[in-house]
């Protein structure tokens, strides 16, 4: 049996770039219509025309998820064309650096919207359509940060460790109605955001070797593999799981001490 999505309807949040984009693509190539939300109308329309060519049934809506009635008129468009919603994929987020005394309430207040608040706001659109064909599956692109902290990074890590327990509450809650509710968990990936957080550095070569040096793979991660790991939570193959946070980090939280001691601490030292 391979994963399929024949029939099923999957909308993803921040779809129009990185994992979101690699998100949607795979969707579209396991068989589902694709609903891509973005507040960036013109890579969104980008991605779909890419996406929907040979036939497949791709959607762009411009939607900032941290309005309220920008997501209910975008996931109410997108349940009435395709007569309903089974998999949400809230992918859509934003970065910003400060610690507590650096961080304004302008910018704490930017990243909760759009990293937690934004979830929220799709996933209460989303429910009825999930409800009214029986079931569905959400699943939540959270990061390694839900587990760990990164200095100066206070509204971003206080953000995505909320959204963990976010997923955890929704999945109690709608177990009832066939809805499982996930999350994955993503180490440094490829994509826009880690480059252009890499470019605020004097030396972004030397971010960039860093990142890959943290994971014991050796290599940041593919957008692709983060959405594989997504396609499989939204799947039936993942129809007992519910509730969870799916590590997708190359080991980056397994090694005691960061690679650094593994590299050069006891453990290194004992090895004959």
């Amino acid at each position: 049996m391979s994963i399929r999505f024949d029939n099923k309807v999957a909308l993803v949040t921040g779809g129009a770039m990185g994992i979101g984009l690699a998100t949607a693509k795979k969707f579209a190539e396991l068989g589902a219509k694709v609903a891509i939300l973005d507040r960036d109308a013109r890579a969104g329309e980008e991605a779909a025309k890419v996406l929907g060519s040979g036939g497949r049934a791709v959607r762009f809506l411009e939607c900032d998820v941290s309005e309220e009635a920008s997501v209910a008129r975008s996931v109410k468009a997108v349940g009435e064309q395709f007569s309903g919603i089974d998999v949400l994929v809230s992918n859509a987020g934003i970065q910003r650096y400060g610690d507590v005394l650096g961080t304004s309430e302008q910018l704490w207040n930017e990243v909760m919207d759009v990293n937690l608040k934004g979830c929220f706001h799709v996933a209460k659109a989303s429910l009825p359509w999930m409800i009214s064909r029986g079931g569905g599956a959400i699943v939540v692109v959270a990061s390694v940060q839900a587990f760990t902290a990164v200095g100066n990074s206070a509204a971003y890590v206080t953000a995505k460790h909320a959204l963990l327990g976010l997923v955890r509450a929704m999945s109690l809650d709608y177990a009832s109605e066939n809805i499982r509710v996930n999350c994955v968990c993503p180490g440094a990936i490829d994509t826009p955001m880690l480059r252009w957080a890499a470019s605020l550095d004097a030396h972004p070569e030397k971010v960039i070797e860093t990142c890959n040096r943290m994971h014991p793979l050796g290599r940041i991660g593919r957008p692709e593999e983060v959405a594989n790991a997504i396609a499989f939570l939204a799947s039936d193959w993942a129809s007992f799981i519910t509730g969870t946070a799916l590590l997708v980090d190359g080991g980056m939280l397994t090694p005691t001490g960061g690679m650094g001691f593994q590299e050069g601490g006891t453990g290194a030292a004992t090895k004959s």
